[in-house]
């Protein structure tokens, strides 16, 4: 499953950057889709790395807690600040913890459905980055350099929505 994960994950992103750079040409950022994307279960996926355990003990968010989480991307200012905080706390996971990068993807997801479009791309490529660093956790190798690439793009591209509302987007 790793090994689907990351593939599909690795050609996603292709297909983003490339989509987030013509974006960044655009007077209006392009929102960038994910179909067929990863889909993932709720379930533990366990993956080994020589023998450390890729997995938390905690299990995944619940439908109701990732909704709650995602409620604040309906308006522009919201969704800002809501990136803020999960690229805050996508940052702040602990390399193994494979469930917490996986509620970050989902919560992402979530928000991408009431997000606006000027800001819909932030969405879009922390759910990218949060899958592909799911399926790298333990290796050491991280998330591939496009998906890193692709957040830095959209947040460029979102940059002059979300200052128009008094927030300034954080990397």
């Amino acid at each position: 499953m790793k090994k689907t994960i990351a593939g599909t994950a690795a050609a996603v992103a292709a297909v983003i950057t490339i989509a987030g750079l013509t974006s960044c040409a655009a007077s209006e950022p392009v929102p960038v889709t994910t179909a067929g994307a990863a889909e993932t279960t709720s379930g533990s996926a366990e993956t080994t790395s020589g023998s450390a355990e890729t997995t938390s003990a905690r299990p995944n968010a619940t439908d109701a807690e990732i909704s709650a989480r995602a409620a604040g991307a309906g308006d522009v200012k919201g969704a800002c600040q809501l990136f803020n905080t999960l690229y805050a706390d996508y940052k702040a996971v602990s390399v193994n913890d494979v469930n917490a990068y996986e509620d970050i993807y989902f919560v992402s997801e979530e928000a991408k459905k009431t997000a606006p479009k000027a800001v819909y791309g932030l969405f879009a490529a922390l759910s990218l980055i949060a899958i592909d660093h799911s399926g790298s956790a333990g290796s050491g190798e991280g998330p591939e350099q496009a998906s890193k690439d692709t957040v830095r793009d959209q947040v460029f591209a979102a940059a002059p929505a979300c200052t128009a509302v008094d927030v300034t987007l954080r990397l």
